[in-house]
């Protein structure tokens, strides 16, 4: 199970999140101002995602890849194509997770799927109030910037995100069962116009759903 899925079923967060956006550079920026201006700036958008989770030792690594879409406040869509078929669907107020293969969904109110949760940082309307951010050495041709949740109680330990200028390419999750996920982007649009059931779930007949 990938860190975003046992994240929300057994410990009501998601700890995945993500797109990229592309707007113009501004001079001197670094990282973290780059960040700030994601989240300040960008309202909605959509993009191709590549996940690969490695395991606490290092040894074993899973892939996924799918589509996001979001759109602020607190609104946003996974869908995991491979290696298996998952919906995770943030409407504003509750979080589904609709697992095809197994005919489950599991529903839980916003505030406790998120947290301080790299989901609340990227769809949420602030930064500084949840999050401590700090510039790192530049990696992989990409700045980045590592955002820690000031409150150290949910699954998170830190995320670090990647910018190419002000192009957000990249996400890195540690989590605290040990994993780390990387996030990579493509085919992205910001500030695009999306359909409103794009954010809505309804539970398929016949899916055992679990939580409220």
């Amino acid at each position: 199970m990938n860190s975003l899925r046992r994240a929300v079923a057994a410990a009501g967060s998601v700890a995945v999140c993500v797109l990229g956006a592309s707007f113009a550079p501004a001079a001197q920026a670094d990282a973290a101002e780059s960040l700030r201006a994601f989240v300040r700036d960008v309202k909605s958008g959509r993009a191709a995602f590549t996940q690969t989770v490695t395991s606490p030792d290092g040894a074993r690594q899973k892939v996924s890849s799918g589509q996001f879409s979001f759109a602020r406040p607190d609104r946003f869509r996974f869908e995991y194509a491979k290696p298996y078929p998952q919906t995770i669907v943030g409407d504003g107020q509750k979080v589904w997770v609709h697992d095809p293969d197994l005919a489950q969904v599991t529903v839980r109110p916003l505030g406790q799927a998120l947290g301080n949760t790299p989901a609340a940082l990227l769809t949420g309307a602030s930064i500084d109030k949840g999050f401590e951010l700090k510039n790192q050495p530049d990696r992989d041709g990409l700045e980045w910037v590592r955002a820690t949740p000031r409150d150290s109680g949910g699954t998170v330990q830190w995320m670090q995100a990647g910018f190419r200028g002000r192009a957000l390419v990249a996400v890195e999750i540690a989590d605290s069962f040990g994993q780390r996920s990387l996030l990579r982007f493509e085919q992205m649009a910001t500030d695009v116009t999306l359909p409103a059931e794009t954010f809505r779930f309804t539970p398929p007949p016949g899916a055992d759903v679990s939580g409220g």
